[in-house]
Order: C-alpha cells, then structure tokens, then sequence
C-alpha cells in the first residue's frame, strides 16, 4: 500500500512534487519568498526555514568524462568534484554548463531538484544525509523546498550514497 503524502498535491505542482506524489513518498513541502539579493540559494533556505544548513541539500550537475552527473550536498559545504568522479567511476569531473544544467534538467539555476527531471541523470547524494532522519532538496524552483526521507530520495532517484561533500 502507497503511503500517503504529508501535504496534497495541488495542481501546478512541479514536476518534483508530482513525481514524489505519483511515486506515494511521505513529503512536506516548505515555501518562502526567495530574495534573489542573497548570495545562496541554499543557505537562503535554510534560513527561511529555520533548518540546519546541513540538512539541506543543494543539486549540483556536473561533467564526469564527458556525461552529466548529479552530485546533492549540503549547503553547509561544497561538491568535492574528485570524490563525485570517483563515485560513478570516473576520472575527471568539471561543473557542467549552467545552461546545459537548466536545459536537461527542466530546472532553472537555484531551483535545480534532483527529482523530477526532465532527463533522468545519474545521481550520487552525500553519505552525510543518512545521519538525518528528514533532508531538504529544491522542489523545482526557487522558493520550494521539499522535505523527505535520504532513504525516499535514494529511491526514487536511484542515488548512490558516497562522501562527495568537503566542508
């Protein structure tokens, strides 16, 4: 039997949203008004939220030898782009292209989710989420956020877990 959604969808979700809800995943969804004067998207939510910047994660899309990957890391710190190679079994990773990013994800820069994309890309979430019982990811667009499970969004986006985060 699904599990219920902690929060209805309403219609003009996101596709972030509507994927966890399709999919029947316990989530909560956390909007606030993004002022695009802050410096950080992520530490931005975790502020509005009163949450701790290290649960919350940011989606991050990079190079790895030539095909797109995924890396979500807390806010707290960085996407250690070494580790994130070594993870998918690669040599070299470089941050992708910004338009490329927004392009095949269907997410614009600081509304980037690791769910729901328009391109299902690869996907590694820092070892660090499996200490929380709840992290937050973008839901699609800046100002949204969605709290779920680290075992919810392994899942649903078939992540591996490795420490791709430095501090």
């Amino acid at each position: 039997m699904a599990k219920k959604s902690k929060k209805q969808q309403q219609p003009g979700g996101t596709p972030a949203t509507v994927a966890l809800t399709v999919a029947g995943a316990e989530f909560t969804v956390h909007a606030y008004d993004h002022d695009p004067a802050h410096p950080s998207y992520g530490e931005e939510a975790a502020e509005a939220m009163g949450v701790s910047p290290e649960r919350v994660f940011k989606t991050l899309v990079a190079d790895v030898d030539g095909t797109l990957v995924v890396g979500v890391v807390p806010v707290s710190g960085s996407l250690d782009l070494k580790a994130l190679a070594t993870a998918v079994g690669g040599k070299r990773a470089t941050m992708a292209d910004p338009t490329l990013a927004e392009r095949t994800t269907g997410y614009v820069r600081g509304g980037i989710s690791p769910l729901g994309q328009r391109k299902k890309l690869r996907t590694v979430l820092d070892a660090s989420a499996a200490g929380f019982d709840t992290i937050c990811v973008s839901a699609g667009r800046r100002g949204l956020e969605v709290e779920l499970s680290p075992k919810d969004l392994t899942d649903l986006t078939d992540a591996t877990l490795a420490p791709i985060a430095r501090a």
